[in-house]
């Protein structure tokens, strides 16, 4: 009998495993193209999308209900700051909870090429975030992030300021023919390790020194290898049309796209300019340039003190800049300065409108974090000085560029551009979680909110566009723009970066007084077919990948 037995279970038929791995169903699917959503199902297999339907949905190993929900590709943030959150606490949270699944890096600085000398002062100048500087290259840093194990892909431009410092460190000069030379070969590097493209960030200093011929050739190098350039430009206030000009001249003379980073207009007596940009950039796109830009879902932005002095001050970095402020005839000249129109660069506590306007939001000196929360107007009344005396003198005694929030935008210019058809979204944050070192300071709350506050105040409440236009924008579009043909779409074949997320309760929940608090509505995220969130928490897997650029493995230097 027993011998009976064993037989029919050897020979009895093994049980069909599941064609897929995952299948979420019952849910609306938003392809990413920005076709409308149907009722169907997603199923994944491995790393990938096997199959999109409708109908009876297939059965999977792991089944997600998204009854109720939308179910879209990942999120991309066209330009985050998780440099270093990521490389403290991989699962990238305030991001995560959104739904985004690509952090694009690189605004202007990157996480290399560092020269020997980078290394050293980056090191020092380090403020909460320790970390040991052991790469070189920008590559080089994203396949450490990849191998430290991370919940969301990462990607990068390369910064031309990083590239400007590598070779003629952070002075006021203009490169050689040779070492403008060398800058070039370092972009090509960059774009043949994967870099998206190059970013600037020009109201810096020492991007600020670096005059339109010199960003022509660096973007030329990255469109020569596939890639977009990418700016802070050099004004968002006062000479904005003039740095669009400029945008659109490295465009043309470079052959590649160029893109603005977070599309504002700073200062109040600037706000009317918002349909006469708009056209600027509209006719340009009728002359057959690929102008874009991106965007955050706030009325105030967060820098640092530095962006409220004049960038002379500021040349050859930090030590510099604040030995400087320390002398008397110097001091008196930056006060002047900063008293009067700026000449050459942007005064964004003046652009704000007053020192009730500009909010600290983070201190490396432990001594000053007790006015983190507090204004301008606040901490000028503790002390009985001037705005410019507080401010010069907050440098000096943080010797940093203090963390900043100024409120310097219409509402109504945030709302029309973000119903703007061909504008993407990007946190200009890091990716952080309110526990552990992330409390030592404050954020902006775009950190936490910049999706969420699309999807939910704008897109749903005030109808700036429809939904399927707003996935995507957050999705195909941007995958589109960094020309990665294998994700921001739900297709068989494309990478299985999913969110599930509920467009009647998506919404941020934080404010500029509490700003590290979650946003809500998103329930699961997968990434690289791996769920990362689950029922709205996460679940601590770490698929994420260095996501490589059109120019990888195929750039000559």
């Amino acid at each position: 009998m027993r011998i009976t037995l064993a037989l029919l279970l050897v020979s009895a038929p093994a049980m069909a495993a599941p064609a897929y791995d995952t299948v979420i169903s019952g849910g609306t699917i938003y392809d990413g193209t920005g076709a409308p959503g149907f009722p169907g199902w997603v199923a994944l297999k491995g790393d990938k999308v096997a199959a999109v339907g409708k109908g009876k949905a297939p059965a999977g190993t792991t089944t997600i209900d998204a009854t109720g929900k939308a179910v879209a590709p990942g999120f991309i943030n066209m330009l985050s700051w998780a440099t270093e959150s990521l490389m403290y606490d991989g699962r990238g949270m305030s991001d995560l909870k959104q739904g985004v699944t690509l952090q694009v890096m690189g605004e202007g600085w990157s996480m290399g090429p560092y020269s020997e000398a980078m290394k050293t002062t980056l090191t020092r100048e380090q403020q909460d975030f320790k970390y040991n500087i052991d790469w070189t290259t920008l590559g080089q840093y994203l396949a450490k992030l990849e191998k430290m194990g991370i919940s969301p892909n990462v990607a990068s431009f390369v910064g031309a300021t990083t590239v400007r410092i590598h070779e003629l460190g952070a002075g006021d000069v203009d490169p050689t023919p040779e070492q403008l030379g060398r800058m070039v070969k370092l972009v090509k590097q960059a774009m043949n390790e994967g870099a998206m493209g190059v970013g600037s960030s020009l109201i810096y200093a020492p991007a600020s020194y670096a005059e339109t011929p010199e960003l022509v050739a660096l973007a030329k190098a990255s469109a020569d290898c596939g890639g977009s350039y990418i700016s802070h430009m050099r004004s968002e206030g006062t000479n904005i049309e003039k740095a669009i000009d400029e945008l659109i001249t490295i465009s043309r003379e470079s052959g590649g796209p160029a893109e603005i980073y977070h599309l504002k207009i700073s200062g109040k007596e600037n706000w009317g300019k918002r349909d006469a940009i708009l056209k600027q950039i509209a006719d340009a796109k009728a002359q057959g340039l690929d102008i874009r830009a991106n965007m955050y879902m706030y009325p105030a932005g967060a820098t640092g003190l530095d962006a409220s002095m004049p960038t002379w001050v500021q040349a050859g970095g930090d030590e510099e800049w604040v030995k400087r402020l320390k002398d008397p005839a110097i001091r008196a000249r930056v006060i002047a300065e900063m008293r009067g129109k700026p000449v050459g660069w942007e005064n964004l506590a003046q652009g704000s409108g007053g020192p009730e306007n500009v909010l600290f939001i983070g201190f490396r000196n432990e001594k000053l974090r007790p006015l983190i929360g507090k204004t301008l107007a606040e901490v000028m009344k503790m002390r009985g000085t001037s705005a410019e005396d507080t401010i010069i003198d907050l440098v000096i005694e943080d010797e940093s560029r203090v963390d900043t929030v100024y409120f310097m935008m219409s509402e109504d210019n945030v709302k029309a551009f973000a119903g703007t058809p061909w504008v993407t979204l990007g946190s200009d944050a890091e990716a952080s979680a309110p526990e552990g070192l992330f409390l030592k300071s404050s954020t902006h709350p775009r950190a936490y909110g910049n999706v969420a506050r699309f999807l939910g105040k704008y897109v749903r409440d005030e109808k700036v566009d429809t939904l399927e236009s707003a996935i995507h924008r957050l999705s195909g579009l941007p995958a589109q723009r960094l020309k990665l043909a294998d994700r921001g779409t739900l297709a068989p074949g494309m990478a299985a970066d999913v969110v599930v997320f509920d467009p009647a309760t998506i919404a941020d929940r934080n404010s500029f007084e509490k700003p590290m608090v979650y946003s809500v509505g998103v329930s699961d995220v997968l990434v690289n077919g791996v769920q990362v969130l689950k029922g709205g928490e996460p679940t601590g897997a770490r698929p994420g990948r260095f996501v490589k650029g059109p120019g990888y493995g195929k750039c000559p230097a």
